[in-house]
């Protein structure tokens, strides 16, 4: 008799002994936890056999458990293979709880604060185990999110199976679309880095398009926390990011799939009678069930998925990471992030109001409202034809409007900023300035100019002597030094060019591609020269001056003018001089900078 006032485990050995309690112990653990199956249950389903007992235990979970009670216990056999879900719908949720994960393990390293939050992103990235791979996993997955619910809205489209009775269940879809696309725009900021800060930048000040303009003002500074993004802003779109949107994410994902759940999966087209819905009337020969059948095979699309993203993230992807904010410095090409790439593009057309605010909201709100508006009762594919063409050409316009959306459509940029921009700027995803990666060593300090790269095989020294001349004849080097003086200080007292060192190949190749890009664009910058200036500014660091003279040169509509010979038209002062201009930038790079192998 036991000592308990309660059957114990103690008294099973002592009446049946220690491998046959065992056993029954864990069956019956096993059991209450899947809420129905026991381990011979589970046996029996990873082998494909047919259920021993009766009634059928792999019924049970879905009834009695709370991980199954909003999957269905059986599909039609036509919803089980690729065709016509292509798992878009399983693989959105699987990223929810992906994304949630890995954001969870994110956030123990994260504190949304400018002052913290880059180093933040250095050390976990650069000090925290795996810390590199859990970050390109999220942001990877994150990008993925937003394409396949995309995806998944589209196929939605093209089957028809937003059509009565599933109208709200497709309201609902557009709704995590949204929901998703803001998802990820709030989490573009939390890096703080350049392309964070302004790609934000650019997509919070489309909300201040508004109608009336006080609403829109009101609306841009709540986002932004300011008349700039702060402190304030950077916690508001982190908030939003960990707590408001994934609330609304997961209560909406809940209320889609309990709609699912209740009109049960739409049936591909051709299975169905015109008008009829029998996606609940499952014949028994037609039933899947979910366990082992579906589930083995959902769990193996969750496995190929992490394997993709794992090894996509391993060899071939990094998480971008530019410098640190900076709202004083504008860098040049930045767009909103490419899923809104389409209402940057629509904001090049006209009106900010009607293209940035009424657009947009007039594609969300046709989409809402698609189901109620289209009531013909077939999805026949070819009964659909204006239903088809609509989605061709909204997806068509949707592409175009993304390309315009991109920084080099319809963005006229002075080509001097261009060049010192891609000679200076510092590393972003995939770029960096041509002069930062030159050695150290090689970055010997002198005066070099391109005008050396003008000059025939071994008279280069010549050239680079008559230049130096000439710029103190014409008066360009008193307006240089002039600029590099009200710029900064002067770093030189004098112009006075030399050839570049025999040593330094790789300053002799980024200087010789600097000549080619003046040369380029010599109807903008005519009679143009580029100089590098480079002092040792401290014992371990080194200044880098890129200088760009030219003569003015008209320009109407964003071209330069030219004269019936076809030359430039240059700009003349009220003397009748040609107005010569300069554009000088600096950087600094030091010894111990990662731009280049020590």
């Amino acid at each position: 008799m036991s000592v308990l006032p309660f059957p114990s485990f103690l008294d099973d050995v002592k009446e049946k002994g220690l491998k046959r309690a065992t056993f029954e112990l864990i069956d019956e653990s096993v059991e209450r936890l899947t809420a129905g199956m026991n381990v011979g249950d589970i046996r029996e389903a990873l082998r494909g056999e047919a259920p021993s007992r009766k009634p059928n235990p792999r019924l049970q979970p879905h009834a009695d458990g709370f991980w199954l009670h909003m999957r269905p216990s059986y599909f039609h056999a036509d919803m089980t293979g690729l065709y016509p879900t292509f798992r878009l719908g399983w693989l959105s949720t699987y990223f929810v709880f992906f994304e949630t994960i890995t954001g969870i393990l994110l956030m123990v390293w994260y504190t949304p604060s400018p002052e913290v939050a880059y180093s933040d992103m250095i050390n976990m990235i650069s000090n925290v185990p795996m810390g590199q791979l859990m970050r390109d996993l999220h942001r990877l997955g994150a990008e993925a999110m937003v394409l396949i619910v995309a995806l998944h809205m589209m196929r939605t489209w093209i089957t028809g199976s937003y059509k009565k009775p599933r109208q709200f269940t497709w309201f609902t879809g557009v709704l995590l679309l949204a929901i998703t696309g803001f998802l990820s725009f709030t989490g573009y900021l939390l890096p703080w880095d350049q392309l964070a800060l302004w790609a934000v930048t650019i997509g919070a000040s489309m909300i201040e398009a508004t109608p009336p303009p006080i609403v829109g003002e009101n609306l841009n500074l709540l986002i932004r926390g300011g008349p700039e993004i702060g402190a304030n802003g950077l916690l508001r779109f982190y908030l939003a990011h960990v707590l408001l949107l994934p609330a609304l994410l997961f209560v909406f994902t809940g209320v889609h799939y309990y709609k699912v759940i209740v009109h049960g999966h739409s049936l591909p087209p051709k299975s169905e009678n015109i008008g009829e819905d029998t996606a609940k009337r499952v014949p028994l020969d037609k039933r899947v069930y979910f366990i082992p059948d579906v589930l083995t095979s959902e769990l193996l699309w969750v496995a190929m998925t992490t394997l993709i993203l794992v090894v996509l993230c391993i060899w071939f992807y990094d998480a971008p990471l530019e410098h640190h904010a900076d709202p004083q410095v504008t860098p040049l090409g930045t767009t909103a992030p490419w899923y809104f790439l389409w209402i940057q593009g629509a904001l090049k057309l006209g009106d900010k109001v009607f293209w940035g605010i009424i657009f947009p909201g007039l594609v969300l709100g046709g989409l809402a409202v698609w189901p109620y508006v289209d009531v013909t009762p077939s999805r026949r594919y070819a009964h659909r034809r204006f239903a088809l063409t609509v989605f061709l050409l909204l997806i068509s316009f949707i592409t175009i409007l993304s390309y315009m959306g991109l920084a080099k459509f319809g963005v006229a940029t002075a080509p001097d900023i261009h060049i010192i921009h891609e000679l200076t700027y510092p590393p972003a995803h995939n770029h960096v300035g041509k002069l930062l990666p030159i050695p150290y060593s090689q970055l010997v300090p002198g005066m070099y100019t391109t005008r050396e790269f003008e000059a025939e095989a071994g008279q280069q020294t010549a050239a680079v002597s008559a230049f130096n001349q000439e710029i103190e004849s014409t008066g360009q080097e008193a307006q240089v030094l002039n600029e590099l003086q009200n710029l900064d200080y002067l770093p030189v007292s004098s112009l006075n060019f030399a050839t570049i060192p025999a040593d330094a190949p790789e300053l002799r190749r980024v200087i010789g591609e600097f000549a080619e890009m003046i040369k380029k664009d010599k109807d903008e910058l005519a009679n143009a020269w580029g100089g590098i200036i480079i002092t040792q500014n401290q014992a371990n660091l080194k200044r880098v001056d890129v200088i760009i003279s030219w003569d003015t040169v008209l320009v109407e509509d964003g071209r330069p003018v030219k004269d019936e010979n076809g030359e430039p038209v240059l700009v003349r002062d009220e003397s009748g001089n040609v107005v010569r201009s300069q554009n000088i930038q600096h950087i600094f790079i030091h010894e111990d900078a990662g731009y280049f192998a020590h």
